[in-house]
């Protein structure tokens, strides 16, 4: 193979191009559906499929162009994609929602909500080990136990009721339920 060739695409850009999309969009759906906990709290099993996942993905998005300009136009498409969705989510409610999905409370008061670890596929056990390595080993030491869009889970303390406080206003500010302070003008 001569230098030259290696440069070379064996596909258009454009083509190149609609296939990182439609398997950029296509893999972010699957993770979308495969739940919060997937992600945050992957397991091995769920690390074994992302491997396998990106390998069965990579021949539909190259097309059998294994030129380096191919990679480095698939590389840019993927980068501009994640921007873009990072952008669109961040200036779109609706749209975040609905790629990342909304937080799930686990545990109210120091109760479990049964229902929605079972909605999220969580066990009791999972949940308890996230707790112990957030330092709490009891559930009537928890206000709040949030599984986040990330899949991560944000624990509030009784003991920390102005952080239980301030968290929710500032979650009530985001989505616009509630006047940020000083807002009217009054600073007193």
């Amino acid at each position: 193979m001569q230098l030259h060739e290696m440069w070379r695409p064996s596909l258009p850009w454009w083509d190149l191009v609609i296939r990182a999309a439609v398997v950029y969009i296509a893999v972010l759906l699957l993770l979308r559906v495969s739940g919060k906990r997937q992600i945050g709290q992957m397991g091995m099993t769920e690390f074994v499929a992302l491997l396998l996942i990106s390998n069965a993905v990579q021949n539909a998005m190259n097309g059998g162009d294994n030129s380096l300009t191919g990679g480095l136009i698939l590389a840019s498409t993927l980068i501009l994609l994640s921007f873009a969705f990072a952008y669109l989510t961040y200036r779109y409610n609706r749209l975040e929602r609905l790629v990342q999905g909304r937080p799930t409370l686990l545990v109210h008061h120091g109760k479990l909500l049964r229902h929605h670890l079972a909605r999220e596929l969580l066990s009791v056990r999972e949940l308890s080990v996230i707790l112990r390595k957030q330092g709490i080993h009891h559930l009537d030491e928890v206000a709040e136990a949030v599984l986040e869009s990330d899949g991560y889970v944000t624990v509030i303390r009784k003991s920390d009721p102005d952080d239980h406080r301030q968290v929710h206003e500032a979650i009530l500010q985001e989505r616009g339920h509630l006047a940020p302070p000083n807002a009217s003008g009054n600073n007193g």
